[in-house]
Parts: C-alpha cells; sequence; structure tokens
C-alpha cells in the first residue's frame, strides 16, 4: 500500500543513502596548474594560480641540503627511482622554502612535475589522494610541512601508509617530502617517557621513532653563522635592486637579530621587507 507518507519516506531514505554514499570525486585537471592543495569535504585538488616561492640561488647555507634534494628531485621527474625526503631541523632555516624552490627549478628543466600540498590534519585521507594521483599523466611531491605527531596522535599511521605503500604499494607518480622541527617527528621526552613506561620497552614506541627512518633521504638544517645570515641579506638586495651603504646594512641587519633573538633565513627576510619598504621597493614573499 503506498501514499503521500510512504513517497515522502523513501525520497528521504534516498537522500540520506546519498549522503552516506557520496559520489566519487571528479577526476581532476592536473594541467590546470603546477601546483595544488589538496581539500577534504568534499575531496578536491585546488589549483595554485602563484606559489609563495624564492629563488634557488637565494637559499644560502644549505648547499649540501640543496644539491641532495635537487638531485633526488630531478631522478623522480624523469622517471627514475628516488627516496622520500623528510628535511629537518632549526626554525627559518628554509625547509619547506627548499621544497619549493627545488620544484620551480625542476618545472623550468621542461619537467611536468606537480606539488601537492597536504596539510597535517589531513593526513587520514591520505589513501584518497593517492588514488586520485595514481595513473595521472604527472609526476607529483606530495607536501607535508611543518609535521609532527603528540602522544595520542595516531595520524602517523597514515603518514606510515604513505611510506611503505601496503599492498598496492605507493605510486610510482608520487613521492613524499615532510619538514620538521623534529628529526624523529616527536618530541625526544615523549619518546623515552614511552620507553621507561612500556610494558615491552623495544617495541612499544618502534612504530613512531621508527617513522623518520622510513624516509631514504634525511637533510638537516642547523642554525645559521652570522656570515650566513648577512649573506642572505645581500642576496636579497642584489635581487631587488635595493643599494645601501654595506656598513649600515650590516650594522642595521645584526641589530634586528639582535631584537629577534634569533638568527635565521627567515629573520633574514624579515629585515629585508622592512628594507625593501624603507626604500619603496615592492616584494612578493
Amino acid at each position: 500500500m503506498t501514499g503521500p507518507d510512504t513517497a515522502d519516506a523513501l525520497i528521504r531514505i534516498a537522500e540520506a543513502l546519498e549522503r552516506l554514499s557520496p559520489p566519487p570525486p571528479p577526476v581532476p585537471d592536473v594541467s590546470a596548474a603546477g601546483a595544488f592543495i589538496w581539500h577534504t569535504n568534499p575531496d578536491r585538488l585546488e589549483p595554485v594560480e602563484r606559489v609563495s616561492r624564492v629563488d634557488l640561488s637565494l637559499l644560502v647555507g644549505v648547499n649540501r641540503a640543496r644539491d641532495t634534494l635537487m638531485d633526488n628531485t630531478l631522478h623522480f621527474a624523469q622517471g627514475l627511482p628516488a627516496n622520500n625526503a623528510l628535511l629537518w631541523g632549526s626554525r627559518g632555516m628554509g625547509k619547506s622554502s627548499l621544497v619549493k624552490a627545488v620544484h620551480a627549478a625542476i618545472r623550468e628543466k621542461g619537467h611536468d612535475l606537480k606539488l601537492v600540498e597536504l596539510a597535517r590534519e589531513d593526513l587520514p585521507s591520505v589513501g584518497r589522494l593517492l588514488n586520485v594521483l595514481r595513473d595521472r599523466p604527472a609526476q607529483f611531491v606530495l607536501f607535508c610541512d611543518d609535521l609532527s605527531f603528540s602522544h595520542d596522535d595516531q595520524h602517523y599511521k597514515s603518514l606510515k601508509a604513505v611510506l611503505d605503500g601496503g599492498i598496492e604499494g605507493r605510486p610510482a607518480n608520487v613521492i613524499l617530502y615532510a619538514t620538521s622541527n623534529r628529526r624523529h617527528l616527536m618530541p625526544r621526552d615523549m619518546i623515552e617517557n614511552e620507553r621507561s613506561t612500556a610494558i615491552s620497552p623495544s617495541e612499544a614506541v618502534e612504530e613512531k621513532v621508527s617513522l623518520s627512518d622510513r624516509f631514504g633521504l634525511w637533510l638537516g638544517f642547523h642554525p645559521c653563522t652570522q656570515d650566513d645570515y648577512l649573506a642572505m641579506i645581500d642576496g636579497y638586495c642584489a635581487a631587488h635592486g635595493v643599494t645601501v651603504d654595506p656598513a649600515v646594512l650590516r650594522a642595521e641587519a645584526i641589530e634586528w637579530q639582535a631584537t629577534r633573538g634569533a638568527r635565521s633565513g627567515r629573520v633574514a627576510w624579515q629585515f629585508f621587507t622592512d628594507l625593501a619598504a624603507r626604500h619603496g621597493v615592492q616584494v612578493q614573499g
């Protein structure tokens, strides 16, 4: 027996089922841009028109990391074997800047290399992202910036799935680059605390502690020297046509870093931003 009430109920049931089982995400147009941001709810790749980056030549004091990451990325772009990379170390020393600069340099060589930024809070969706990128006609660098995990954070399991590949394996056209202030992606005191209180200390935190071991490349970034700090500023001035008396520039730069209580590439750029403004020069950060 049917009627208006039954029909309305069936419509509501159908709508509820559609919400529970949404249609698959549309096939992305990876030719739309050179870089994308992965979003969820709904799953989609958002093209980035202009990536905020600095030129590779302006990154000072990171020569070894620069050359290693450049070679690894070039191999990957050419379809050759390459390693996932963890860029770890001091804040503001150019870890994420290096990833973006290398990506730009590889594209300038004519390789169709895409950069896809994945936020840490979206790591549980990484399996769906890999399915979207799998078999797409391009090479993809999956970029996780400022990565770290707390005591009860289970997101690391999603990252482990990317690094290990699972049964199906990581797509051949996807590689992972991550940055972190911590080499082991979690605080040292947390690691030691879990080891000391575990029933089986040798195994209890092995999964978390060994997470960074699954990156084939470890690239360390350390506090810069004063000479490197000043060289960064000189490079910015030359690149943007800002002319200042060398003695005055040096004195102002040293005073700036003293007031910040730190010396890094980020502090150098912040000083130069202020300097450029005082000289009426436009810069893009």
